[in-house]
C-alpha cells in the first residue's frame, strides 16, 4: 500500500521558511525516494490550504513551472551546503530551520531563487567544478543572487527547453569558472552580468564573454 503523502500543514511545518500568510510565492523541491532519480525544482505563485502548491508543469504556465531538473549525484553534492546556508539565514530571521525530506520540500521565495541559481550553474557542469560553484555562489550577496535569478528566469527559465542557453550558460560559466570578488562591503552585481544589460554578454557564437573578476575584501 502506497504511503499517504504529507498534508500541506506538515509540509509547511518542515519547510525552509515558507509562510503563505506572508506570501504565496514559493518553490517546491521534489526529492524522489530512490537514489538515482532526478530532482525537480518548481516555482509557484499560489497556495491552497487544502491542496497545497499548484501542480508542477513543463508547460509555459508560470505557476508551477519546473525551473530545473538535476541529476541526483549533483544534488547530493550541494544539498548539505545549501541546507546549512539557508538555516543560517533562517536563524538570523528568527524562523524555524528546515531539512530536506523525500517528497516535496517547500522553500520561501527568495531562498528558492538562490537555490535554482546554484542548480542552474551545475546542471550541465563537470562534477569536478561543483565546489567552485558552491564557493562562488556563497561569495555572492543574497541581493546579487536574486538579481541573477530574475534576469535568467525571464530569459531562459524553462527547466528543459532553456538548458545551456543564453543566461543559463552564462550562470554556469560565471559560477564554475570565474572567481567571485568584491571591492567593497556593498552588494555589487558582478561585472560579467552587468555586461548583459549593455548587450555585450555574449559573443557572436552565443558563448559567454569572460569577466575580469572582483575580490571580496572582508577587512573594509
Amino acid at each position: 500500500m502506497a504511503k499517504k503523502p504529507p498534508s500541506p500543514q506538515t509540509l509547511l511545518s518542515r519547510s525552509f521558511g515558507f509562510d503563505p500568510e506572508e506570501s504565496k510565492h514559493h518553490f517546491v523541491v521534489e526529492i524522489p525516494r530512490g537514489t538515482t532519480q532526478e530532482i525537480k525544482v518548481s516555482e509557484h505563485f499560489s497556495w491552497n490550504s487544502t491542496t497545497g502548491s499548484s501542480p508542477m508543469t513543463l508547460g509555459r504556465r508560470l505557476d508551477g513551472q519546473i525551473r530545473v531538473i538535476l541529476a541526483r549525484t549533483k544534488w547530493d553534492a550541494v544539498a548539505d551546503e545549501v541546507r546549512a546556508e539557508f538555516n543560517r539565514r533562517l536563524k538570523q530571521m528568527g524562523r524555524r530551520t528546515g531539512a530536506w525530506h523525500a517528497g516535496k520540500n517547500l522553500v520561501r521565495r527568495e531562498l528558492g531563487k538562490e537555490l535554482v541559481l546554484l542548480l542552474w550553474a551545475i546542471e550541465e557542469a563537470d562534477p569536478s567544478l561543483i565546489p567552485n560553484a558552491i564557493a562562488n555562489w556563497k561569495g555572492l550577496y543574497p541581493e546579487e543572487r536574486w538579481w541573477l535569478y530574475t534576469q535568467t528566469a525571464a530569459a531562459t527559465g524553462h527547466g528543459v527547453s532553456d538548458r545551456s542557453k543564453g543566461w543559463r550558460k552564462a550562470v554556469r560559466f560565471a559560477l564554475t569558472e570565474n572567481p567571485v570578488t568584491l571591492e567593497s562591503d556593498k552588494p555589487i552585481i558582478p561585472e560579467f552580468f552587468r555586461m548583459a544589460e549593455g548587450g555585450s554578454l555574449f559573443n557572436k557564437q552565443g558563448n559567454p564573454a569572460k569577466n575580469r573578476g572582483r575580490k571580496k575584501n572582508h577587512g573594509e
